[in-house]
């Protein structure tokens, strides 16, 4: 319950409004009155129903796709806020998209990722909220504050509550050497090794030859990622971890994107849970029986309500 005597206001757009409504339920506090449309020629129409002279202002939009949409309903609306005179205001932004173009893989490639970066802060905001970023330096691209919110304690304490912390059938598995940093910190939550898949191809248009380092004979695997989009390294990764022997294979991450065949795959291999944060509203047609969605919620309500209060929102983590 937020008990400040300053005014605050939570808004959405159209890409979360559960989330956004779940958010101000646990704060206590009404969704603010707005709705976002579309004129008839596609461009997007804001309507702020209400004053926000001087409140402390969070708009709730994830930019997951169709992400140029939703990102410019983003900006459009922060513009609002800062031209209808808003004292501060937060973008909270539980996925951020084009975080993966955080750099030049190749010449001439754009960095969109800090491009993003400097349409938000030009929009108007004035502190960035957001968890698990793909790329721990797009907290440099901005120059005001970022708040990067960890959702690995979250899906940690589910496994907790499964009994597989300090399970010696358990391993946590790398599902490629990029993620190496995220399982091994996974692990040290369950107490559990790892193992790690490196996955190369040997030339071009030949299969994937996947080579699993560490044991995963008759072992519990669960599978950490931040994300999962078409879903091809995941399962891949499921199927050769049961072809080595594994028991069984869980699966998690932060956000569920889940593109293109993303679903069929999960649907057809080994995985025998996949459990995710609910950064992302995920459309009906997308679930199946194997998902499990769990709440950022309350993580987000009480970030926000540090935030509010300007005490520290880097206590969340002390007790972790």
């Amino acid at each position: 319950m937020i008990t400040h005597g300053k005014n605050i206001k939570i808004f959405a757009g159209n890409s979360h409004p559960q989330l956004a409504k779940d958010i101000s339920d646990a704060l206590g506090i009404a969704i603010g009155n707005s709705h976002v449309g579309t004129f008839s020629d596609g461009e997007i129409s804001v309507d702020i129903n209400e004053t926000v002279r001087g409140a402390d202002v969070f708009v709730v939009q994830p930019t997951n796709a169709p992400v140029n949409d939703n990102l410019m309903e983003l900006l459009i609306m922060m513009d609002a806020f800062k031209r209808a005179s808003a004292g501060r205001i937060t973008a909270v932004i539980p996925y951020y998209g084009y975080a993966r173009q955080d750099r030049k893989a190749k010449a001439r490639d754009p960095i969109t990722a800090k491009l993003v970066a400097d349409l938000i802060t030009t929009a108007g905001a004035d502190r960035v909220l957001t968890m698990d970023l793909h790329a721990a330096q797009i907290q440099g691209y901005f120059n005001i504050p970022l708040d990067n919110l960890m959702g690995a304690p979250i899906l940690a304490r589910y496994f907790v509550s499964k009994g597989f912390k300090e399970n010696d059938d358990v391993v946590i598995v790398s599902p490629d050497l990029g993620s190496v940093t995220r399982a091994r910190k996974f692990a040290d939550r369950l107490q559990a090794p790892i193992a790690i898949i490196d996955k190369r191809r040997p030339r071009a248009n030949v299969c994937e030859i996947m080579n699993i380092i560490g044991d995963v004979k008759g072992k519990i695997c669960i599978l950490v990622d931040d994300m999962i989009d078409t879903a091809g390294t995941i399962a891949n990764a499921a199927n050769a971890l049961m072809d080595l022997g594994a028991k069984e294979v869980y699966a998690c991450c932060s956000h569920g994107i889940l593109s293109g065949p993303a679903v069929e795959r999960l649907e057809k291999c080994a995985i025998k849970e996949l459990v995710m944060l609910n950064t992302i509203d995920m459309p009906e047609d997308k679930k199946i029986s194997k998902m499990k969605a769990l709440s950022v919620a309350p993580i987000f309500a009480e970030a926000i309500k540090r935030i509010y209060e300007d005490i520290p929102v880097s206590k969340l983590f002390d007790d972790i």
